[in-house]
């Protein structure tokens, strides 16, 4: 898969927040994508206390959700942990990752949040653009936003609210579990997102290609705003 890099990552905050803004009009939450045969999770972790970044991708076959490829991507982590701004921490490893799977994947699963984010622009919505992909964003914490109360029950959801606009959803894979918070990344309409979500999960809580890209990432870190 070719990627091509950003010229230029903002190391400062206000840039950074601007760019997002800047890009957030290119977002697209129709659905613009077409026969899916592979998925492809996506996490990150951060090896020697935080000053490497060790970015995931795992591609899973599409219905059976059997691992086809995996890529690993070490890079110095160069932006800091802020909730809002994870994307230019994260991504430049990410990319990288991507870069080097044989099997390019239909539609990608992040471990973050879509439009979800107070400028409607987390990692999934970021990532999504710059690959030209179809992207959901699937955050195992709220960020931002309010919803109902969610029923106990598989498939169960509410609308995430913020600000009068619909940014997202409340999920429950799995009754008497925790829910998931699922928005759009690119190229996909909420209702379709939360389709892919479910149809990614098993018996788990976590969509199986969050799991694979989790593990190959590692989880000796804690996020809920990207």
């Amino acid at each position: 898969m070719q990627i091509v890099l950003p010229d230029h990552w903002p190391t400062e905050l206000a840039e950074a927040a601007a760019l997002q803004e800047t890009l957030a009009a290119q977002v697209l939450t129709t659905d613009r994508l077409g026969e899916v045969r592979h998925v492809a999770g996506v996490d990150v972790g951060f090896e020697a206390e935080g000053t490497i970044t060790r970015a995931a991708v795992a591609v899973l076959s599409f219905p059976e959700l059997q691992l086809v490829d995996q890529a690993v991507a070490r890079r110095p982590t160069t932006f800091p942990y802020i909730p809002g701004f994870l994307s230019f921490r994260e991504l430049p490893a990410v990319l990288e990752a991507l870069a080097n799977v044989a099997i390019v994947p239909e539609l990608l699963l992040c471990d973050g949040q879509g439009l979800a984010h107070p400028r409607r622009f987390g990692i999934a919505c970021h990532l999504g653009l710059l690959v030209d992909l179809p992207a959901i964003g699937v955050a195992k914490s709220l960020f931002v936003g309010k919803h109902a109360e969610v029923s106990d029950e598989r498939g169960a959801w509410q609308p995430l609210l913020d600000r009068g606009e619909t940014i997202g959803a409340a999920l429950r894979t799995r009754p008497g579990t925790r829910l998931l918070y699922v928005s759009c990344g690119h190229r996909i309409s909420l209702p379709t997102a939360l389709d892919y979500v479910l149809r990614c999960t098993t018996k788990y809580r976590l969509p199986e290609t969050t799991r694979w890209a989790h593990n190959l990432a590692s989880d000796k870190r804690h996020r809920t705003g990207s």
